[in-house]
């Protein structure tokens, strides 16, 4: 099975790092040719996960997207969906044709307010059936670094699922399968938002034990989102398999919540310490997901009408200019 990765951000050099620690051969997609140059010469990424240093005879780097495609068997795209729109026009409608696609992206894809695996239905007719996830909480910058982390598979087919999982198992990489594909895509969007509040949260002062209760009330609005989403008379059963404790739903949104590596707290600190949208983007130099993701959530919102009030408030605080400390003051109304 031959892999290409599509990006060249942390999460895609981090998944890069891994399936050729496991002896695999890819091809490496990245847009910028001084970037190719220099991992040609120092055998790393510059800018991202820099720590992280590979055998260059495993590498195929290449500019060219339609090249990586067409020599892959599996794509694993890997880019901020606020671009992954831009990247994937680049390509025919039948470039996917007997692919297999893995999804490293935590975000919706914003023109049209889609999730990837429905833009690539609409735009290349790929089917889901061929179409997987991989998320869960494990910072790009701990894998770099070999640190024990934990990754989830979803995908509709079990056993291709756990075919596709073990390319990615490591001695630091453990690996875990599930079915839910819509679910933890959204809960990989809604803890975006929710981390972005956590970090609002501490630029305005609050401590550790509003934090606990935030995001307890957090984790319990995520769910009430995605059983909203997802439960229905056809997959009732099916949908009660699942766990919302476990790591792929409630481990990310603790570890992006808390982590000093979450960029999405990291922006919303500037936030709360009263820093513009836009200094806040041009100050942090990398993409905060959940900036995007509370206006393309607010959308997703009127269609499938959960009760989401934190996600509502970041997403006033962000986009309509509510100021952060009234923002914060609503939210502490309704905590439990």
């Amino acid at each position: 099975m031959k892999f290409g990765v599509i990006g060249s951000g942390s999460w895609a050099t981090a998944l890069a790092k891994i399936l050729t620690d496991n002896g695999n051969t890819i091809n490496w997609w990245i847009r910028n040719t001084d970037t190719i140059s220099y991992m040609k010469e120092r055998r790393h990424n510059p800018k991202y996960a820099s720590s992280a240093y590979f055998n260059m005879q495993q590498l195929q780097l290449s500019n060219d997207i339609q090249a990586v495609v067409a020599n892959s068997d599996v794509l694993v795209i890997a880019v901020p969906s606020a671009f992954a729109e831009d990247v994937l026009q680049q390509l025919p409608a039948n470039a996917f044709e007997g692919k297999k696609i893995i999804s490293a992206i935590k975000g919706i894809l914003p023109s049209e307010n889609v999730l990837l695996n429905e833009y690539v239905n609409k735009h290349f007719q790929f089917a889901i059936d061929n179409y997987f996830t991989v998320l869960g909480p494990c910072h790009a910058e701990e894998v770099a670094s070999e640190k024990l982390s934990y990754l989830t598979f979803s995908g509709i087919d079990e056993n291709a699922t756990h075919t596709i999982s073990t390319y990615f198992r490591t001695d630091y990489l453990k690996t875990i399968t599930n079915h839910d594909i819509l679910g933890v895509q959204y809960a990989a969007i809604l803890k975006n938002i929710y981390a972005l509040g956590a970090g609002i949260a501490h630029g305005l002062e609050y401590g550790d034990n509003f934090l606990s209760v935030y995001i307890a009330n957090t984790a319990d609005e995520m769910v009430t989102f995605l059983k909203k989403l997802v439960w229905n008379n056809e997959a009732e059963e099916k949908q009660r398999t699942i766990n919302y404790a476990a790591s792929v739903y409630l481990g990310d949104l603790l570890v992006t919540c808390y982590s000093l590596y979450s960029r999405n707290r990291t922006f919303g600190n500037m936030i709360g310490k009263g820093y513009s949208v836009k200094a806040a983007q041009l100050e942090l130099n990398m993409i905060a997901e959940g900036y995007n993701a509370s206006k393309c959530i607010n959308k997703a919102n009127q269609d499938v009408k959960a009760a989401i009030p934190i996600a509502t408030i970041i997403y006033k605080i962000l986009w309509e200019h509510l100021p952060a400390e009234e923002g914060f003051k609503e939210i502490e109304q309704f905590l439990m």
